[in-house]
């Protein structure tokens, strides 16, 4: 079968129309595909027929509509307490799972869909609902490499569509980690807004220069990722003596603006924790080391 065949042959339904669902359905029929939606409150799905979407009477009605079935709900007891009833519908088709939830939530799914005789893929939309559709959307998925490949165009569709590996597990995983990486670094541009804004300096001037710098942060993730991994911490990029006072002086520069000092005092304790551990002549990539030992046992 050419892609183009396989592409017009190609269905999807979505389960869910909350804020994601609805952008989720509008991403698979502007890629020309036929999709089937249903939500708990019929009404949601009307704007989304008035766009080309055929509206499924019932949840058994939607799965029974597509071999991929995409569901987007609010936790994964929701997603299971919904498709109960219908879960001999599921057999020879494949879910993928957009809902939020842990890594143990999610291999409790992947056991009960297996066993349902469907294939599963859980996943999270990184990039919000606003990118939705673009290349620059990430999805990470996990589970099924199988299906994954089989339907990798359609959930390109989406975005830019990562599969992580065959263990279920680490969408979520990813999720929750990317999740406290997008967080640490807003909120530290939100504190360096506010160090600025004392001195009267406009949000939107200051971000024109710290997005020109974030190449260079984001690079050191990548150097830093390949210390980690070989457990060799050199200090081309400064100790962790050099930067606990560097992160002295941002507190004490804070300070005196008047600016809350809750975001560098807790990059402060992680490198004076790095310190007392040992590693104050080492690159600072070493504070990983106290990070995933805990406190207690520095």
């Amino acid at each position: 079968m050419s892609e183009n065949e396989n592409h017009e042959r190609s269905t999807v339904s979505v389960i869910g129309l909350g804020q994601m669902g609805t952008r989720l359905a509008q991403a698979f029929l502007a890629a020309g595909y036929q999709t089937t939606v249903w939500n708990r409150t019929a009404e949601k799905a009307d704007a989304l027929v008035a766009q080309g979407a055929v509206r499924a009477a019932t949840a058994a009605e939607a799965v029974a509509g597509s071999t991929l079935v995409v569901v987007c709900l609010p936790n994964y007891e929701t997603v299971q307490g919904l498709l109960g009833p219908v879960a001999e519908s599921l057999r020879g088709r494949v879910l993928v799972n957009l809902t939020s939830g842990t890594t143990e939530a999610a291999g409790r799914m992947a056991d009960w869909v297996a066993g349902h005789g469907a294939e599963y893929l859980d996943g999270a939309a990184m990039s919000g609902t606003r990118l939705v559709g673009r290349p620059e959307a990430l999805f990470v998925f996990s589970g099924s490499p199988e299906a994954f490949t089989a339907h990798r165009v359609v959930l390109a569709s989406l975005g830019n569509a990562v599969h992580l590996g065959a263990d279920p597990a680490l969408a979520p995983l990813y999720d929750t980690a990317l999740f406290g990486l997008a967080w640490g670094a807003l909120a530290g541009f939100y504190h360096a807004v506010a160090l600025v804004g004392a001195e009267g300096v406009d949000p939107t001037a200051f971000a024109a220069v710290a997005t020109g710098h974030m190449p260079f942060v984001t690079s050191l993730m990548a150097d830093h990722a390949r210390q980690i991994e070989d457990g060799r911490y050199p200090n081309d990029d400064g100790t962790v003596e050099v930067h606990a006072a560097a992160m002295e002086h941002l507190v004490d520069t804070s300070e005196a603006q008047g600016v809350s000092t809750d975001v560098p005092e807790l990059v402060k304790a992680l490198l004076d924790r790095a310190r007392a551990a040992g590693y104050g002549a080492d690159g600072i990539a070493s504070v990983v080391e106290t990070i995933r030992k805990g406190e207690g046992h520095v």
